[in-house]
C-alpha cells in the first residue's frame, strides 16, 4: 500500500472538460483524435477545489494506468481518478496535444522515450522518467491453418507468402506511423527481420509497404489494413485482420497469441550490434505541421513526465512515484507484459521533484545518445 502525504498535494481548482477534434491527412488517410483536458486553473479561481488526477498516455497503457490511478485514489482519501480524466492515444498525439493544443494534464506518458525531450522539453516539460520496456512481437490469429508453425525466424517470409497468395487470409494490421510509434516500429521490425535473417531490409518490408525503405512508407492495399491500435484486439478476434506487430504488453493484456521476435528485430536489444543495425535504418513520417521528417529505430522504452503547467503537479509526481515503486512494477509486469526499470531513468536528475529523486538515475550513455 502506498499513501500520499496529506501535505504533498495542494488542492487545485475544479476542471472543465474541453474536447478538441484534430483532423490531418496522412498519406491520403485521415485521422481524428479527441482530447479531454483541464482548462487553466488560473482562469477559474473561484471554483470549488478538488484533487482529481488526469492522465494522457499511450494507448497500450490503458490496460495498466487505470489500475495504478485507482490504487492511488483508494489509498488516499480525497483523491479521485475517474475514467473521464484519462485519455489514451498514439504517443505522437499525446505530445502534440500538450505542445500544440495546450492540453492541461497531471501526467503525460509515451511509448517512445525520445518524444518528451524532443517535443516537450524545455517549454512544456522539464524532465522525463523512463519507467519500463516491452518488445515488439508478432500477434496472429492462431486458428488460421497457414500460420501454424510461425516462429521467430520464419514469420516474415511466411506472412509475405500467405498474404500475397490470394488465399483469402485477412490483411495485416498496420498503424499510422505519423501518430503512433507502433506504426514506425512495425516498419522497422520488418526491415530488421530482413537484415537479420537474410534478404536485406526490403525483403519483408517490400511486401507490405510501397516506397523505398527510408522514405515515406505507404501500406499496400488489400495486404494491409490501416487501423488504430486500440481496435487491434477486437479486429483480430473478429477475423477482420489476421496478424499485426505490436507491443508484448498489448498482446498479453488482451490475451492474444504471439510470436516473440529476435531481440534486435523486436527493438529490445541495446548491444553494440543492435545499435549499429538501428543506425542503418530510417523511415519518414508526417510532422504535426505536415512536413516529412525522418525517424530512426530505437529500443522500445516507455517514459512519462509531469508537464510544467499540470493542474496538480504534486499529484502527478505522486503517480509517477507509485508507477516506479514495487507496487507499480507488479502491475506493469503482470504476465510478463512490461519489464520495469529499477531504478527508473531520467534525462535530468536535477530536475525531478524531491519525491522522485530516490527512484531515478541518469539515463545510461547508450540511451542518452538517442536524445542527442
Amino acid at each position: 500500500m502506498w499513501q500520499l502525504a496529506t501535505s504533498m498535494v495542494a488542492p487545485t481548482p475544479v476542471w472543465v472538460v474541453v474536447v478538441i477534434v484534430v483532423a490531418a491527412g496522412v498519406g491520403g488517410a485521415g485521422f481524428f483524435a479527441g482530447y479531454e483536458y483541464r482548462g487553466s486553473p488560473a482562469a477559474h479561481p473561484g471554483l470549488v477545489e478538488n484533487r482529481t488526477l488526469s492522465l494522457l498516455a499511450a494507448g497500450t497503457l490503458n490496460a495498466f494506468f487505470p489500475t495504478l490511478a485507482g490504487d492511488l485514489a483508494s489509498q488516499n482519501p480525497g483523491i479521485t481518478a475517474p475514467a473521464a480524466a484519462q485519455s489514451y492515444k498514439g504517443s505522437l498525439q499525446v505530445a502534440s496535444a500538450i505542445s500544440s493544443l495546450e492540453a492541461k494534464v497531471d501526467v503525460a506518458a509515451v511509448a517512445d522515450f525520445r518524444l518528451i525531450p524532443s517535443s516537450l522539453e524545455p517549454t512544456y516539460a522539464g524532465y522525463e522518467v523512463v519507467f519500463a520496456s516491452t518488445p515488439e512481437v508478432l500477434v496472429y490469429n492462431s486458428s488460421i491453418a497457414a500460420f501454424h508453425g510461425l516462429n521467430t525466424t520464419n514469420w516474415g517470409t511466411t506472412l509475405a507468402s500467405v498474404l500475397t497468395s490470394g488465399s483469402g487470409v485477412p490483411p495485416f494490421a498496420v498503424w499510422n506511423a505519423s501518430t503512433d510509434p507502433n506504426g514506425y516500429n512495425e516498419i522497422f521490425a520488418m526491415m530488421l527481420q530482413g537484415m537479420v535473417y537474410g534478404g536485406g531490409n526490403a525483403s519483408v518490408y517490400g511486401h507490405f509497404y510501397s516506397g523505398t525503405p527510408g522514405g515515406y512508407a505507404n501500406p499496400v492495399p488489400k495486404i494491409t489494413l490501416l487501423e488504430p491500435e486500440a481496435q487491434a484486439a477486437s479486429l483480430l478476434k473478429e477475423g477482420i485482420v489476421s496478424s499485426l506487430i505490436t507491443y508484448r504488453s498489448y498482446a498479453i493484456a488482451n490475451g492474444l497469441s504471439f510470436v516473440p521476435l529476435d531481440p534486435i528485430v523486436g527493438l529490445q536489444a541495446n548491444t553494440s550490434t543492435a545499435l549499429a543495425d538501428y543506425a542503418k535504418l530510417t523511415t519518414e513520417i508526417l510532422s504535426s505541421g505536415g512536413e516529412l521528417v525522418p525517424v530512426h529505430p530505437a529500443p522500445v522504452l516507455f517514459a512519462a513526465t509531469v508537464p510544467r503547467d499540470a493542474p496538480n503537479a504534486t499529484l502527478g509526481a505522486a503517480f509517477l512515484h507509485l508507477l516506479v515503486s514495487p507496487e507499480g512494477g507488479d502491475v506493469l509486469s503482470a504476465g510478463g507484459a512490461f519489464t520495469p526499470l529499477v531504478p527508473a531513468w531520467t534525462d535530468d536528475p536535477a530536475a525531478v521533484p524531491p519525491v522522485l529523486a530516490p527512484d531515478v538515475v541518469a539515463l545510461p550513455s547508450w540511451a542518452s545518445g538517442f536524445l542527442a
